[in-house]
């Protein structure tokens, strides 16, 4: 099974989570603060990406950004749905584990990937829900089509990234749809998918 199959140009803000650029009329001072935040994020994740550094150094660079901008407990949770609830403690722990370092895994992987990269912040709104703030953006690449995405940020004392959506896909509900069909297949059992994590894991090494 392979878990987190990033489109093309996710890596860009994840680094990381309606594909079209929103124009707002008029930001609220919480989404203008989302797309200062968004913004500054995205900018040091290009900086790293764009960088003469080794691919060493930039693995190494991008993992504090990641775990400090972007909500992996949040969206773990969120992937493993209704399953989530039948977890035991030790389980819950331990996937939470095993999912921090798949998606860590997963952004380290692509950014090599990628070059002469530049994003722009192009607007916010607030959620459908109200439970955070979409914050819209393109990345722009040579020779390549601008690819437009929006960021699914909150607020928890401080911001962070629960989602991104890119081509029409959000990435943690995808990822929720794999993670509940293979989970199915398998009796519900959290420790398979426990065991499939470990073996992707195991893999990347």
């Amino acid at each position: 099974m392979k878990l987190f199959k990033f489109r093309r140009h996710s890596v860009c803000i994840l680094a990381v989570l309606g594909v079209f650029a929103l124009s707002t009329p008029k930001a609220s001072a919480l989404d203008k603060d989302a797309s200062h935040f968004v913004s500054d994020f995205g900018g040091q994740v290009v900086a790293v990406v764009n960088s003469d550094q080794s691919m060493a150094a930039k693995k190494k660079a991008i993992l504090p950004l990641v775990q400090k901008n972007v909500d992996i407990e949040a969206i773990g949770k969120f992937c493993l749905g209704r399953y989530w609830r039948i977890a035991t403690p030790a389980e819950r722990a331990r996937y939470l584990e095993l999912f921090n370092q798949v998606l860590v895994n997963a952004v380290s992987e692509k950014i090599g990937q990628y070059r002469g990269v530049s994003l722009e912040v192009t607007g916010s709104l607030p959620s459908s829900n109200g439970n955070g703030t979409v914050v819209s953006a393109k990345i722009m690449r040579p020779h390549q089509p601008v690819a437009n995405m929006q960021v699914l940020v909150v607020d928890h004392d401080g911001f962070k990234v629960v989602d991104l959506m890119g081509e029409g896909t959000s990435m943690r509900l995808t990822q929720r749809q794999d993670y509940s069909s293979y989970l199915a297949r398998n009796g519900g059992k959290i420790e398979t998918l426990i065991a499939a994590l470990e073996r992707q894991i195991s893999r990347h090494r």
